[in-house]
C-alpha cells in the first residue's frame, strides 16, 4: 500500500521509522530532507505526485492543515484516505468536509505520544480516532494494525475529543509553559513533586510555542479551561493573603 507523508518533522519522523518496514512510503517537506528520506528506504516527492496514495497523513500544524488541503484536493485519487493528526478534532475534520470530494475518504485521530514517549516503541501508547468517512473494512484493518503495534485505540467523537483534550493536554501545557516563564529549574535541596513539576516543563519544551499557539486557538473548549484555572489560581492566592 502507498502512504504518502506531508511534513517530516519530529512527529513525521517518527511515525514514518515504525511504518516503513509495512508499507511503501512517499514523503514531502518544504525544507530538503531527501538524503534522510532515501536513507530509511522511502521515496521523497513532490506534492503534486500525491495522487498516486492510497493513504496519505500530513503532519502539519493545526494552522497549516486547510492550506495543506486546498493544495490537495485536486491531486487526490477517488477512494483516497485523508487521516489527519492534530491535537484538536473539530476544525480539521470540518476542513476535509468542506473541502474534499465524497469519494475520498476520511479518518480523524490525535496520536497521544511524540517522539519523547515514543522513541524506542509504539507498544503502551494510545491514540484517539474519529471515523467521518471511511470504508469500515479499512478501518478495522487500520485499528488492527494499531493493536499489533501496541497502540490502544479509543473511538470518539471530534467534539468529546477537543472537550476532553482542553482539560489534559492544553491544561498541561498551560501550567508547563507557567513554569517555562517562570525560568524553574533544578535545586538540590527539592521533593519529588518538584521533580515531576519539571518533567511537565521538559515535555513542553521540547514542543513549538506553535503547537501551543494553535492548540489554543483551534479548540473552542481551550478558553473556558484557561478561565477555570486562572479563576483557581487566584482563589488559591486570596486564600492565603492575611
Amino acid at each position: 500500500m502507498k502512504v504518502g507523508i506531508i511534513g517530516f518533522g519530529r512527529l513525521g519522523k517518527l511515525c514514518a521509522s515504525h511504518m516503513i518496514k509495512d508499507f511503501d512510503l512517499y514523503i514531502y517537506d518544504k525544507v530538503d530532507f531527501k538524503k534522510e528520506i532515501k536513507a530509511m528506504k522511502a521515496k521523497p516527492v513532490q506534492m503534486k505526485e500525491f495522487g498516486i496514495c492510497d493513504i496519505i497523513i500530513p503532519f502539519v500544524p493545526i494552522s497549516e492543515f486547510e492550506n495543506t488541503m486546498t493544495a490537495l484536493k485536486d491531486i487526490l485519487k477517488p477512494g483516497c484516505l485523508i487521516i489527519d493528526v492534530c491535537s484538536v478534532k473539530e476544525h480539521p475534520i470540518n476542513v476535509m468536509k468542506s473541502l474534499l470530494s465524497e469519494d475520498v475518504q476520511i479518518l480523524g485521530t490525535h496520536p497521544m505520544f511524540g517522539p519523547d514517549s515514543a522513541r524506542d516503541t509504539l507498544f503502551g501508547t494510545k491514540i484517539a480516532l474519529c471515523p467521518e468517512r471511511i470504508d469500515q473494512d479499512l478501518y478495522h484493518n487500520i485499528k488492527s494494525y494499531l493493536h499489533r503495534n501496541g497502540v490502544k485505540t479509543i473511538e470518539t467523537t471530534p467534539e468529546k475529543h477537543d472537550k476532553e483534550i482542553a482539560s489534559t493536554l492544553v491544561l498541561t501545557h498551560v501550567i508547563g509553559r507557567t513554569l517555562v516563564d517562570m525560568k524553574v529549574e533544578d535545586h538540590e535541596i527539592d521533593t519529588k513533586g518538584y521533580r515531576r513539576l519539571l518533567k511537565i516543563l521538559q515535555t513542553v519544551e521540547n514542543d513549538s510555542w506553535q503547537l501551543f499557539d494553535d492548540m489554543n486557538s483551534y479548540n473552542q473548549f481551550s478558553k473556558p479551561t484557561r478561565e477555570a484555572f486562572r479563576k483557581s489560581l487566584e482563589n488559591i492566592l486570596k486564600r492565603l493573603e492575611h
